[in-house]
């Protein structure tokens, strides 16, 4: 069937198709148009930019070129160096500073470290060799007197006790009793230990010199009247003669340092109603001291002198703590703690209150010693204290 087209129809499609190309080129000639437009503006814009930066540059630079802003330049550049250079030499400095702080602790730390070796060598010694080379206390006293280099025979730690008791102390109550402040007579304990020949502090209290000296007495390795000797000494009480004979047996410095003593202690009780002390008191507190036998050593001076004596073993049984009441057994002679009934070996004995036996024949040859005092020491200084 042959087509037909409406002359309508294709009047309607040629219109169309005009207007459409018509409104096209017009599209295209606005957009070509508006986009000129965009150029231009933006070549505009970029030509007054550029202009303008010109101007700043231009203006900075001359300014940069007067004279005034040149030197504010340099100025500033060279407050900036130096303040540079002072946060460097700052940071130098603390640092130097640091290391001679670090150093200086290193060497205070090093000096310690080294008195500290000292200190333990010097306690090594002790423990080795009982007793260091300055000690006083803990050394027999042959070896203490030939240290003086003295022509008199008598520790000196002895003499600077008795010279200030004399002086000053004498009335003082309860002198050789009283145990006194042991802080104190531990500290001039380890005085004397380093210089034997040193001063007594001023002010300090007569109890505690008495103390010292019975520290001292008690602190030798052998007993003042020797052990030889223990036996015949307590037997010789009761006779002035045959004491007198006894006792020119002993070793010179022995003799001469129990004649000074028992001097000091006639002194002593010569005073009694003062310091409550008469001979008998201070007896008791003495003859344990310096009368005992082999075995009966005293340790109650270890609480002002806690140094191992020469021989001590880990083996061994820890020392027995006496106090300044406790006296002296028969050498031998068994002692059942449980009992209050001593040995029958007809030795004159009894207990104190802590148990511990008392040997009164030891008290009576202190009490004999202090009271015939220049009958037994027949060549006695009777110009010992002026």
């Amino acid at each position: 069937m042959p087509s037909v087209t409406s002359p309508q129809l294709h009047e309607k499609a040629s219109g169309f198709f005009s207007s459409s190309g018509v409104k096209l080129k017009e599209a295209r000639q606005s957009a070509g148009t508006f986009v000129g437009e965009v150029t231009k503006d933006a070549k505009d814009n970029l030509t007054d930019v550029a202009e303008r930066v010109g101007l700043v540059v231009k203006s900075r630079w001359a300014l940069l070129q007067q004279p005034s802003t040149r030197r504010a330049v340099q100025e500033r550049l060279i407050c900036a160096a130096a303040s540079t250079g002072t946060l460097l030499r700052k940071g130098v400095t603390e640092t130097k500073g640091k290391v001679v702080v670090g150093k200086t602790k290193v060497e205070e730390v090093a000096k310690k470290t080294a008195q500290r070796s000292k200190t333990l060598l010097t306690d090594i010694e002790r423990w080795q060799k009982g007793v260091a080379s300055t000690d006083v206390f803990g050394v027999p006293i042959e070896v203490t007197v030939q240290r003086q280099q003295s022509s008199r025979p008598i520790p000196y730690v002895l003499v600077k006790c008795a010279d200030y008791l004399i002086l000053s102390g004498l009335n003082s109550p309860d002198l050789f009793k009283s145990e006194g402040d042991k802080k104190v007579i531990q500290h001039l304990v380890s005085v004397y230990n380093q210089d034997s020949n040193a001063l007594l502090p001023e002010g300090v209290n007569p109890v505690d010199v008495a103390a010292l000296a019975k520290c001292y007495l008690a602190s030798l390795p052998e007993p003042l009247t020797t052990s030889e000797l223990y036996n015949e000494i307590r037997g010789a009480h009761s006779s002035i003669h045959a004491m007198r004979n006894i006792l020119k047996r002993l070793p010179s410095v022995n003799y001469t340092t129990l004649e000074f003593i028992t001097a000091l202690l006639l002194r002593v009780s010569q005073k009694s109603l003062l310091n409550k002390m008469d001979a008998r008191s201070l007896a008791m507190e003495i003859a344990p001291v310096i009368i005992w036998q082999k075995g009966g050593k005293p340790e109650f001076y270890r609480k002002y002198w806690s140094q191992p004596s020469k021989g001590s073993s880990k083996n061994m049984d820890p020392p027995l703590s006496y106090s300044a009441w406790d006296m002296l057994a028969e050498e031998g002679e068994a002692i059942d703690a449980s009992s209050l009934i001593p040995l029958d070996d007809g030795m004159t004995t009894d207990f104190g209150a802590d148990g511990m036996t008392i040997d009164f024949d030891a008290i009576e040859v202190v009490v004999c010693l202090i009271e015939h005092h220049n009958a037994i020491f027949t060549d006695a200084n009777e110009t010992v204290w002026r």
